[in-house]
């Protein structure tokens, strides 16, 4: 295998990821502790570099972790000494996938999920000058948790895993009231913010200040700017109650279904839109699940909108609250993937399914309760940590039958914590009854409707291979649905694709089509761009005409 850096992370110097890491609620005192770890696994102690994971080039240690194997991070720390007398909270990005963290010799943390964010007070457990802080993880790959597509034995679709700390850690300073969290309700015209954990306080917005009542608050906006992909614009503002102070943004955007000429359209702001999109898996060459640096983020998204793309579908992964920021300031819908839990079966949840058999089974399959309940807590969860970012639009709760269990119930639970955006619930096979979307996946077969009368999404399709060696992962293999020896022929017979079936199905009624997909991934060789980000397959002015005849096509 070739061992492949991005032009960032050849680059990579100093404390890595050192930028505030949750945008929606920033805060002046914070402190990274990203950057150089003790690390010791399988009888070695060596050096790791935070936040990147052991199985990747940039953590400094590129091996590969067997399932069950413990981790112990380790590192010293002093606080500035300007935050004494606050309060002081721990951050975690992501540790896969369970966490048990010390301060001093003090567990303040446990935590099970690989992908969700957690946080614990360490006040009491701080000491004056240095202070050591442990983690101890294990990444056991277990289908009873969400697991995404990571496999020991990479290869194909599946992927090398990642294990340990892969997202930013670190501290921040608040008085002893603070505001914990920030939500925001909107409507065409307004907005509610509401501050947990305070009372009183101002909200400033726009040079105006609005007090807070009970912690919340009742904004009507003069000249209201709706947001979209192609002018995505935040509304800004800052909460200071008693001695805390926080910034933070919103956006307005209105989700709903409405029927022109007899056809059922997904539609952005009160018209109909199309979701020109492609599959975002969330991997980089030399940090895996984590790029170089947060712009890493930045460049995809202007690479895959400068191709005309308005749509990423975050496939089977959560990312750092930065990448969604990006989405929201740069313009770039996401429709956000739960991370499946349950065991996989190549035959019976892909192969079959893939050729037209055993698409319309029921979905009482996976029926261990401990799984069952995982995935509704990560559910949850996933909502709760994501919903205030306006990129999102649509909730993929089963993709392709993986975990899938009672999914009418999951569309209801997830209904009930969310009434703003879409949902599909079984993107792919195995459709139920409750879903806003007809979710299909089509790689071998002339792209088609489904079957419903509801919008209808074309959730995965393409996935043709162009292979550039000097940017491969895997020089014996590739993985894809169909293989072109020269760019030519494939931006060829792709632009033949969307002229051919993308575009009239869009007259016709597709309301999104995601292309599978926006880079390279291992063994993949099916992206817009190669797995280090060096070169890109198709240019701007190849492919953004498409967008214009999609945007053409679905006009009322």
């Amino acid at each position: 295998m070739q061992k492949l850096y991005t032009p960032a992370g050849e680059a990579l110097a100093g404390i890595p990821w050192n930028d505030y890491p949750r945008p929606r609620l920033v805060r002046e005192d914070w402190l990274c502790l990203n950057g150089d770890w003790e690390f010791s696994c399988g009888g070695r102690t060596e050096t790791i570099r935070v936040p990147f994971c052991p199985e990747s080039l940039l953590s400094g240690v590129d091996r590969l972790v067997p399932p069950g194997e413990e981790m112990l991070y380790r590192r010293r720390f002093t606080l500035p000494a300007d935050w004494a007398g606050k309060r002081i909270l721990l951050h975690f990005g992501a540790v896969s996938r369970i966490a048990v963290v010390r301060l001093n010799g003090v567990t303040v943390a446990v935590h099970d999920n690989g992908y969700l964010p957690f946080e614990a007070e360490v006040t009491a457990q701080l000491r004056p000058g240095e202070n050591e802080l442990t983690v101890r993880a294990v990444n056991d790959l277990s289908p009873k948790h969400p697991w995404g597509k990571q496999r020991q034995a990479r290869g194909g679709m599946w992927y090398t895993p990642v294990s340990g700390i892969w997202q930013t850690v670190w501290l921040e300073a608040v008085p002893e009231t603070y505001i914990r969290g920030l939500s925001v309700e909107t409507g065409d015209t307004w907005a509610e913010i509401t501050a947990d954990g305070v009372s009183d306080g101002t909200v400033t917005l726009d040079g105006r200040d609005h007090p807070l009542s009970g912690g919340r608050v009742h904004i009507d906006l003069d000249d209201p700017i709706p947001w979209s992909p192609e002018d995505p614009y935040l509304y800004r503002f800052t909460v200071t109650a008693g001695a805390d102070r926080v910034s933070s943004y919103f956006a307005l955007r209105t989700l709903t279904v409405a029927e022109y000429g007899g056809i059922p359209r997904l539609c952005l702001n009160g018209r109909p839109y199309f979701f020109h999109g492609v599959l975002d898996q969330g991997y980089w060459s030399d940090g895996l699940y984590t790029p170089a640096s947060p712009e890493g983020f930045e460049e995809d998204i202007r690479a895959m909108k400068a191709l005309g793309f308005n749509t990423l579908r975050k496939h089977i992964k959560l990312e750092p609250q930065r990448f969604y920021y990006d989405c929201d300031r740069l313009g770039m819908i996401v429709f956000q993937d739960m991370v499946n839990c349950g065991k996989y079966a190549y035959l019976r949840d892909t192969a079959l399914p893939t050729l037209g058999f055993l698409k319309h089974r029921d979905d009482t399959l996976h029926t261990d309760p401990e799984t069952r309940q995982n995935f509704l807590r990560a559910m949850e969860e996933t909502v709760l940590t994501l919903r205030e970012h306006p990129c999102i639009c649509l909730w993929t709760v089963f993709n392709e039958g993986w975990g899938q269990f009672l999914a009418d119930d999951a569309y209801r639970r997830l209904r009930e914590l969310d009434r703003t955006r879409f949902i599909d619930t079984t993107s792919g096979w195995f459709h139920q009854k409750k879903s806003d979307v007809d979710s299909l996946h089509i790689y071998f077969q002339k792209l088609h409707f489904g079957r419903e009368s509801r919008p209808q999404l074309l959730s995965e399709f393409g996935g043709w291979c162009y292979k550039l060696p000097e940017h491969s992962y895997n020089l014996r293999k590739t993985y894809g649905y169909r293989q072109y020896a020269d760019r030519e022929t494939f931006l060829r017979e792709l632009r033949a694709l969307y002229d051919g079936q993308v575009i009239p199905l869009a007259r016709q009624g597709l309301c999104g089509a995601i292309y599978t997909q926006l880079s390279d991934v291992e063994d993949e060789t099916n992206g817009f761009l190669t797995y280090d980000r060096r070169a890109r397959k198709a240019e701007p002015q190849e492919l953004a005409y498409i967008a214009d005849r999609l945007r053409e096509a679905v006009k009322p």
